[in-house]
């Protein structure tokens, strides 16, 4: 259970997000574990049992905003990087990443992805971003890659490098279904370009139960994969030191070195060259 797309709203509807509030919803009860306020009481139960069993779900949630802030804080700051493109970008939240890319770079230009209603009922409204750049909402899905990288090239310039942003979706993507679907994403994108990519790791017995209840009672299944599984979608391309490790261990802020909470979920940075 984590950030990622699940949708009851076709690609490209106008009709308004039909949102059950009598049914748990996996982005609600993220945004729940992360401190957020779009949830309800059904999703903090949910949330809450999770929890009793496996407490440490909530700083798997915490620490992973604070990778993907670090992440684009590097892109956009150190790496000169001014186009992102965030699919399966979950309930709005603090540090989005237009936040945090336009903060270092005003203008930046981020594409947030996701065919989620209720993620698109509150993306239009608080996703907004610096004039000097742009910041724009797709509902699009992302097993469909080439609608995605048709619409997002009329925001972003995709002869210019682009930072691929795939922060806690792929877990909801069948096996088998996943490289190609990173493969065609990347390939898309010209030299110097980056993806940034985590997910849960199958590397604790607890999680492993925990995601097993919430698959359960949740709308769309979350799967865990290896670590290795996990860096076989950066191959072909230059990672960043420290590799693919722990999120909270990509990097930490000196203040969070030593906070080892959260580290059952991998990620890492690649350039392409």
């Amino acid at each position: 259970m984590t950030e990622g797309p699940s949708s009851t709203t076709p690609a490209g509807s106008d009709r308004p997000p039909q949102i059950d509030t009598t049914r748990t919803h996996s982005a609600r009860i993220w945004n729940y574990w992360m401190g957020g306020k779009d949830h309800y009481p059904i999703d903090r139960t949910a949330g809450d049992q999770v929890a009793a069993s496996f407490p440490e779900i909530v700083d798997l949630a915490r620490t992973s905003r604070e990778f993907l802030v670090r992440v684009v804080t590097h892109l956009a700051g150190e790496a000169g990087i001014r186009q992102f493109l965030d699919i399966g970008t979950g309930m709005p939240t603090a540090n989005n990443t237009h936040e945090v890319a336009q903060a270092a770079a005003p203008e930046c230009r981020v594409v947030y992805v996701d065919n989620d209603p209720l993620v698109l009922a509150h993306a239009r409204a608080l996703l907004v971003g610096t004039p000097e750049g742009a910041t724009d909402y797709l509902d699009a899905d992302l097993r469909d890659p080439d609608a995605i990288l048709s619409r997002a090239a009329e925001t972003l310039d995709f002869d210019q490098p682009v930072a691929l942003m795939l922060m806690g979706v792929l877990g909801h993507v069948p096996d088998g279904e996943v490289l190609p679907i990173v493969r065609r994403l990347v390939d898309a994108l010209p030299s110097g370009s980056y993806l940034a990519s985590y997910d849960g790791a199958n590397t604790s017995e607890a999680y492993n139960e925990a995601i097993e209840v919430g698959n359960k009672q949740g709308d769309v299944p979350y799967l865990l994969r290896s670590p290795e599984d996990i860096a076989a979608r950066f191959e072909g391309l230059e990672l960043l030191e420290p590799g693919v490790v722990p999120c909270p261990l990509w990097r930490p802020y000196p203040l969070e070195v030593g906070a080892r909470r959260g580290l059952d979920q991998y990620g890492g940075v690649a350039r392409k060259p």
